[in-house]
C-alpha cells in the first residue's frame, strides 16, 4: 500500500534507505490517517489526493460529500430491499 501510495505521489517517503527501506516522519502519519479516513468514504485514490492537496475549494469538497452521501444512500435503499426479501423467504 505505501509502495503504491509513493508511486503516484500520495505519500513519499522521508528517506529511502539504500537496503530498499522506506523511512517516514511522524509528521507524515497524519497525511496518511487523511487518506485513509477519505478512502474509507469511498473516495478513490485521485480524489483522495486533490483533497488532501487543498486542489479544491471548500465548495467542490462539499459537493464530492454530497455525491457521495447520496451513491450511498441509493446503494442503503437497495441492501436494505434486499435483506427484505432474504428476511421474507426465512
Amino acid at each position: 500500500m505505501l509502495r503504491h501510495y509513493d508511486a503516484i505521489g500520495l505519500l513519499t517517503p522521508a528517506v529511502v534507505l539504500s537496503t530498499g527501506y522506506r523511512n517516514y516522519q511522524v509528521a507524515q502519519l497524519a497525511r496518511l490517517n487523511r487518506v485513509v479516513a477519505l478512502k474509507d468514504l469511498g473516495f478513490n485514490l485521485e480524489q483522495v489526493g486533490a483533497i488532501i492537496d487543498d486542489q479544491l475549494n471548500p465548495e467542490q469538497l462539499r459537493g464530492m460529500l454530497r455525491l457521495r452521501q447520496a451513491e450511498l444512500q441509493t446503494q442503503l435503499a437497495a441492501d436494505t430491499k434486499r435483506l427484505a426479501n432474504v428476511e421474507a423467504r426465512l
